[in-house]
C-alpha cells in the first residue's frame, strides 16, 4: 500500500465510484478541467468525459437543484461545493426539499446525492471560508453527516457515502487535506457509516471528536500520559449522523470523566448534543461535570487570532487537568 494524503484518498474514491457504476456524475465549480479548488477532482474530467464531470456555473443553490433532479431520475451526484460556508444559500434546496424526499414521496424514491465540503480552520482562509456547519445538518432528518479525520477513513467513507440511498452532507477538513498521510489500499474498501473508531484506548477520560481536532486530541493523548500520567481514550466520531452511541456510551462507562472538543461554536454546536445523550443514559458512571472544549460563540475570526479561537492543544490540556482535579 502506498502512503496517501486525504485529497488523494478521496480522488480514488470517485473515480473507482465512477469507474464501477455508470449513473454516478462529478458535478460543481471547476471540478473538470481544473480538478476542483483543492484538486480533489484531478485529471476525472479527461477520463470520464464532460458529461459525467461537470462544471456548473457558479451558483450552489442551482447546483444542488440541479442534483435532486438528477437523483430522482437515477442518476448519483458527487456535489462539490467548494467550501462548505457557501453551503447557505443551498440551504432551502437541502432542507426543505433534499432531506425530505423519501418521506414526501412515500419511499417511492430516494435522493442518492453527495454533498461534499472542505470546512475548518487551521489554513488562514477568508471569510465564509472555514465556517463548521456539522449542526445545521445533523439537525435535519433526512440528511446523513459524515465528517473523516484521515486519508483511509475519507476513501472508506466515501464510497459508503455514494453507495447509500440516502443523501449525505460529506465533510472533508481542509487543514488534513494534505497535511496528513497514511497507508491507503489501491482498491475500493468500505467504512461503514454510523460506526465511530477508537483512535487511542485509554482509562481515565474519554475524548470524544471528528474532523481536524482529533489529530490534535490524540497528540494531547500522547502529551497527558508521558507528561502527567493521564490514559486518555480518543473516540473519533466519524459519522455524526448515524451516531455510535453504543461505542461513546462503553467508553464513558469505562472512564467516567468525558471531554468533547470540535471546532464549531459552542452554543448548540453537536457535543450539546453528545453531552445530553451521555447525561441521559450514563450519568450515573461519571466521576465530574462534561467538559465541552469548542471553537467561541462568534463567527470564524481574522486569520491572525484563528490558532487561538480554535480548540488548541493548550486549551484542552487544561480541561485535562481540570476534570482530574475535579
Amino acid at each position: 500500500m502506498a502512503r496517501k494524503s486525504m485529497i488523494q484518498a478521496i480522488n480514488e474514491a470517485i473515480s473507482l465510484a465512477m469507474e464501477n457504476d455508470p449513473t454516478v456524475l462529478a458535478m460543481g465549480q471547476d471540478v473538470g478541467r481544473n480538478g476542483g479548488v483543492f484538486r480533489a477532482t484531478d485529471n476525472l474530467q479527461k477520463k470520464f468525459g464532460e458529461n459525467r464531470v461537470i462544471d456548473t456555473p457558479l451558483a450552489e443553490s442551482g447546483i444542488v437543484g440541479a442534483s435532486i433532479g438528477l437523483a430522482a431520475n437515477g442518476f448519483k451526484p458527487i456535489v462539490e461545493i467548494q467550501f462548505m460556508g457557501f453551503m447557505y444559500s443551498t440551504m432551502d434546496q437541502v432542507c426543505s426539499q433534499l432531506s425530505r424526499s423519501r418521506m414526501r414521496t412515500g419511499g417511492s424514491f430516494s435522493t442518492p446525492i453527495v454533498i461534499r465540503g472542505p470546512f475548518g480552520g487551521g489554513v488562514k482562509a477568508l471569510e465564509l471560508h472555514s465556517d463548521s456547519m456539522e449542526s445545521f445538518f445533523a439537525h435535519t432528518p433526512g440528511l446523513k453527516v459524515v465528517i473523516p479525520s484521515n486519508p483511509y477513513d475519507a476513501k472508506g467513507l466515501l464510497l459508503s457515502a455514494i453507495d447509500d440511498p440516502d443523501p449525505v452532507i460529506f465533510l472533508e477538513p481542509m487543514h488534513l487535506y494534505r497535511s496528513v498521510q497514511m497507508e491507503v489500499p489501491e482498491e475500493a474498501y468500505r467504512v461503514p457509516l454510523g460506526k465511530a473508531n477508537i483512535v487511542r484506548e485509554g482509562e481515565d477520560i474519554t475524548l470524544i471528536s471528528w474532523g481536524a481536532p482529533v489529530v490534535t486530541a490524540n497528540k494531547v493523548a500522547e502529551h497527558c500520559e508521558e507528561k502527567l500520567g493521564v490514559s486518555i481514550e480518543v473516540v473519533d466520531l466519524r459519522s455524526l449522523v448515524p451516531f455510535d452511541y453504543e461505542t461513546v456510551m462503553n467508553s464513558v462507562r469505562k472512564t467516567g470523566r468525558v471531554i468533547i472538543t470540535h471546532e464549531a461554536v459552542r452554543t448548540n454546536g453537536f457535543g450539546a448534543e453528545v453531552a445530553t445523550r451521555i447525561m441521559e443514559e450514563a450519568f450515573l458512571y461519571l466521576q465530574c461535570p462534561i467538559k465541552r472544549v469548542t471553537g467561541y460563540d462568534t463567527p470564524y475570526p481574522f486569520t491572525q487570532v484563528e490558532e487561538e479561537w480554535l480548540p488548541n492543544k493548550d486549551r484542552l490540556i487544561r480541561a485535562v487537568q481540570e476534570v482530574m482535579d475535579y
